[in-house]
């Protein structure tokens, strides 16, 4: 029986932001652009793009790189952005004031963002490349 664990030889590659100011929706919007691609591309996406999420999120990119580079030696030119995940943290809860004595309810939403990232040389698949694996599932034919 094999083990639920990750399948990969080392250890990860990981950078975590939690409680960021912008809803989930908006956040994987942005995140669903740059997966799949290398660290180049995925920087140059996030500046063309005009979401205010791309900010945060490139800021993370690039703490994932400099934990590549400090903790395991490795390049950030080789780098690719894995495994992408946007999960919804708390939500802040305010009131704004009315007229006559009222209040209306406000919701800040928060979410937690993870980057995992890969080594190029060590997730090369000889059956797929880096765009089909941005794509989707989608077989190259020889």
């Amino acid at each position: 029986m094999e083990s639920m664990g990750n399948n990969s030889p080392g250890p990860e590659i990981r950078a975590l932001a939690r409680n960021i100011r912008m809803s989930a929706y908006k956040a994987r919007r942005v995140i669903n652009q740059i997966r799949g691609c290398s660290y180049g591309q995925a920087l140059m996406i996030l500046e063309l793009m005009p979401y205010g999420a791309c900010y945060p999120i490139s800021q993370l990119i690039h703490s994932a790189a400099a934990n590549a580079n400090h903790n395991m030696g490795l390049n950030k030119a080789n780098l690719l952005v894995g495994r992408v995940e946007v999960n919804e943290g708390a939500v802040f809860k305010r009131i704004q004031p009315r007229a006559q004595g009222r209040g209306y309810p406000i919701q800040k939403p928060t979410c937690h963002t993870t980057i995992v990232s890969e080594e190029i040389s060590r997730s090369n698949d000889p059956i797929m490349s880096i765009e089909s694996r941005k794509k989707g599932y989608v077989w190259r034919r020889k």
